[in-house]
């Protein structure tokens, strides 16, 4: 619910926009489950099914299913026919049941219910202390659930932002050299080693769980001739001027303000002349304007929802500081894709 500027603000417009907040958690959760009982993905592979049918055909409790089903009905999730046989609502097929379409929000949904649930209790004693618990460490099911819910951008920067950038496919074609920087379960690395056959793929990263997780996706791809991930810096792993493209991806905002610079500036460094850095993150609104534009209400959620995290999402003035001070002198290209997410890309 928004105002416009003529719209009177009433103690029930303001109730009314709680009401709409609160429903807003009960959905995040009627889709979950739907996800993890197998509900969207039984309804993709057997649409118009009465509750009933469902419940039989996964196991579980019928009046549960019912009560879920016209739910979901009612958010405008499912379809519903006069006989009660439940479809899925369009383009929700990809978006809910379908975990390889670049769409999938499966994930997402999951890194919510799951984790940051649990982050904004321990955030009540948080806020008091200032203590933080960083992405690191916090397990291989965390490292998945992270991967899974960037899948689409995943997707986007492999088939997508990559091959537009000027020489960037013709490089990688003739056998050229890229590197993920915060690669963690390598999803994308893996993506860019297919869309790129003659490529050779490096991911960096610090998470020792991610990087397992990682090596067993490269391996399962039968890709280890090709693709390799390693633990460290990337100054501590890489060459200088031994890739042709670098890539971040929702990772910048992760790295600690303190270290930017110097990450940033290795990533320059490994680039070849006339290599690209692509960077696809999260810019932070920088005015009391920018805050309430809806370009920076996913930014602006997310540095709120990552702040127990330790993360801090950098604005348009310091992305673009970083690469001036690591040696980008030319055009900054600068796009904004999905719900609010940035795209930069430089080259060297």
């Amino acid at each position: 619910m928004s105002d416009t500027p003529d719209t009177p603000v009433t103690a029930d417009t303001q109730t009314a926009r709680i009401f709409e907040w609160r429903r807003g958690f009960n959905t995040i959760h009627l889709l979950d489950l739907g996800v993890k009982l197998g509900l969207f993905t039984q309804l993709r592979k057997q649409p118009l099914s009465t509750a009933a049918e469902l419940a039989i055909a996964l196991e579980l409790h019928a009046p549960y299913v019912t009560t879920w089903c016209r739910t979901c009905y009612g958010m405008q999730v499912l379809e519903c026919d006069a006989q009660e046989r439940y479809s899925l609502a369009p383009h929700m097929d990809n978006i809910l049941a379908n975990p390889g379409h670049p769409r999938y929000m499966g994930g997402f949904l999951r890194l919510g219910t799951d984790f940051a649930a649990e982050d904004f209790r321990q955030c009540v004693q948080a806020f008091r202390t200032g203590a933080v618990k960083p992405f690191q460490g916090r397990g291989e099911d965390f490292a998945k659930a992270i991967a899974e819910s960037t899948w689409g951008l995943q997707v986007m920067t492999a088939k997508k932002l990559l091959p537009e950038l000027q020489g960037v496919s013709q490089r990688l074609q003739a056998g050229g050299a890229i590197l993920e920087v915060g690669c963690g379960t390598g999803n994308l690395l893996v993506q860019i080693a297919k869309n790129f056959p003659q490529a050779r793929c490096v991911g960096v990263d610090i998470d020792a769980d991610s990087l397992a997780v990682a090596r067993e996706r490269i391996a399962a791809a039968g890709l280890g001739d090709r693709a390799q991930v390693r633990a460290g810096t990337v100054a501590a792993v890489t060459q200088p001027e031994s890739f042709d493209a670098v890539v971040m991806v929702e990772v910048l905002h992760e790295i600690a303000p303190s270290i930017r610079p110097a990450v940033v500036n290795e990533s320059a460094h490994a680039l070849r002349p006339g290599g690209w850095i692509v960077i696809v993150d999260e810019t932070y609104p920088s005015t009391r304007e920018e805050m309430r534009q809806a370009d920076f209400r996913f930014p602006l959620h997310t540095g709120f929802e990552e702040l127990y995290w330790g993360n801090v999402l950098p604005t348009r003035a310091e992305q673009e500081a970083l690469l001036r001070a690591a040696g980008f002198t030319g055009d900054i290209q600068r796009s904004l894709i999905g719900e609010g997410f940035t795209v930069l890309a430089a080259q060297r």
